[in-house]
């Protein structure tokens, strides 16, 4: 399992922005992998919020739709997630990560369901981020 290593935590306030970055190397999209973040806060299940799917789209989760944006710069081999209007609940360690399509019988799960599931290939040891209310 490879380390990513990501950047761009910190403390804010609710409404406050931040921009995560991850350096992913060799994993890009275009090679067919899954890209995108995910959260883990103490107590709470993991959650996938972004993903790069393998045409290049992009989906995210419903609960941050209009405030997270997850971007990639190919040349520079790094993943962004451009968060606005923080909110406490975002608080949490938030990951990026990278893994192999899955399928199930008659189909495939989506990048962002993909994100979210244990077994990555590849992730980073996380960037904490608060938000204070």
């Amino acid at each position: 399992q490879k380390r990513l290593v990501e950047s761009g935590g910190g403390s804010v306030p609710t409404g406050g922005s931040l921009r995560l970055s991850c350096v992913t190397f060799e994993y890009t999209y275009s090679m067919n992998w899954c890209l995108g973040w995910f959260r883990q806060a103490p107590g709470r299940e993991r959650e996938g919020l972004a993903a790069m799917e393998s045409d290049g789209s992009t989906t995210h989760a419903d609960f941050v739709k209009g405030r997270f944006t997850i971007s990639q710069d190919n040349v520079a081999h790094t993943l962004y997630l451009e968060m606005n209007e923080l909110k406490p609940e975002d608080t949490a360690l938030y990951h990026c990560g990278a893994g192999r399509p899955r399928g199930y019988y008659g189909g495939r799960f989506s990048c962002l369901t993909v994100i979210g599931m244990d077994g990555l290939d590849a992730w980073g040891q996380g960037t904490q981020v608060t938000v204070s209310s």
